[in-house]
């Protein structure tokens, strides 16, 4: 009998994990609290549940492991719910990171303060309690700081703070965007920032995933942090690109990851990098089911759901094969309006250097205002033949892209 891989989450951007554990033979479940989740149409089963209720997932899980067919193996992708998956994996007796790494890696105050006890370098940052204590932390450190909730995702809630931000709004939209009501400060940490994606086998990190992030319109969308997508490989030199290997490491032990997978956020400041944040889980984005083996040739879907069964990874797989030029860039039609035709489509599938896109929003979408990655409303994945190639071709490809809007 084919094992089975349970996957907690069924968006659009778990479907290529969903189509590659097909491929390998395996029968999957996908569990989602959206009854017409769109990765229920490529799953062999599934589970209604939302995502963020463990209870609910857990008695669900159970029930299907006792009752129809067992479970073998848990994993989440393109969705932040690591702790679901570990506490899933620790009822279930499968392979899985435990619910202490889950948890750690979910709360960013926990998070951080295990970092400072392990000496891994982390931009200075503080809890708050109210609006007081972050104008009094204003007072100590001066600008420029980031407000973000302890226990959010996709940049939700997250601002830049300077002269310019309403400190009292900065308050209330973090709050507003966290479950427990539990907001941080951190220092703004001047420099460029990348994304890592390692897999971790028997306590060893491999890095195969390194995307320069791309925030060239941080002041257009201010306060607000919106990234506008990544290239690969990294300008970085290989001495910084090996000490952040090292630092990705150091916090996947941190926080206890033995054999799992871990997103790292990091920044480059002053030539030093410092860990902004880890997340115990694949990415969103499509890094990586297609940025990543577009870069480098390593299927790293295919190794992260071995991991998650409790597959021995042959590490010859892990390998770099090639160093492609790859660039991902965003989707930002007019805020406010109302889409009347989306042009250029078609164009965008002659183009031999698209290698995918996911255009999110239809005729007749409101717009809303740009304040989190949800609201971005597409992508492309383009290649090249250098860095700089490869760029311009994305930027060819979404001028290639015409939203018309209804007048108002």
């Amino acid at each position: 009998m084919n094992k089975t891989l349970l996957i907690i989450s069924g968006g659009a951007e778990a479907i290529p994990g969903i189509q590659k554990a097909k491929e390998m033979g395996l029968f999957v479940v996908v569990s989602d609290g959206n009854k017409n989740a769109p990765g229920f149409a490529f799953a062999d089963d599934q589970i209604v549940a939302s995502t963020y209720d463990i209870e609910l997932t857990i008695k669900k899980s159970k029930d299907y492991n006792n009752n129809i067919r067992k479970i073998d193996g848990v994993i989440c992708m393109a969705s932040d719910v690591p702790l679901t998956v570990a506490t899933v994996a620790n009822e279930l007796s499968i392979p899985g990171i435990t619910i202490e790494s889950a948890m750690l890696s979910s709360d960013k105050i926990a998070m951080k303060d295990k970092f400072f006890s392990d000496n891994i370098s982390i931009p200075k940052y503080k809890e708050l309690f109210n609006v007081d204590d972050l104008k009094s932390t204003i007072d100590d450190w001066g600008f420029p700081l980031i407000i973000k909730p302890v226990d959010s995702r996709g940049a939700r809630g997250v601002a830049r703070l300077d002269h310019k931000t309403d400190i009292n709004w900065a308050w209330n939209f973090a709050k507003e965007n966290s479950s427990t009501e539990r907001v941080m400060v951190e220092e703004y940490l001047e420099g460029p920032q990348v994304s890592t994606e390692s897999l971790i086998v028997n306590g060893d990190c491999f890095t195969i995933g390194f995307s320069d992030r791309n925030y060239e319109l941080l002041d257009q969308y201010f306060p607000f942090v919106i990234e506008n997508g990544g290239d690969l490989p990294s300008f970085l030199s290989e001495k910084t690109q090996s000490e952040i290997k090292i630092l990705v490491s150091e916090a996947a032990k941190s926080i206890g990851v033995k054999n799992g997978v871990v997103k790292g956020d990091i920044v480059v400041s002053n030539s030093k990098p410092y860990i902004i944040e880890v997340a115990t889980r694949l990415s969103g984005g499509y890094f990586c089911s297609h940025e990543i083996p577009l870069n480098t040739g390593v299927d790293f879907l295919s190794n992260a759901i071995k991991i998650a069964l409790g597959e021995s990874i042959n590490l010859s797989d892990l390998i770099i094969k090639n160093n492609t030029y790859v660039s991902q860039r965003y989707l930002f039609p007019k805020a406010g309006k109302v889409i009347k035709k989306i042009n250029g489509i078609n164009n965008l599938r002659k183009m031999k250097f698209v290698k995918f896109f996911d255009i999110r929003v239809r005729e007749g979408t409101v717009i809303p205002e740009t304040t989190s990655h949800p609201s971005r409303a597409g992508l492309l994945i383009v290649t090249g033949k250098s860095r700089l190639d490869a760029i311009s071709n994305a930027e060819f490809a979404v001028k290639s892209i015409e939203f018309e809007y209804i007048e108002s």
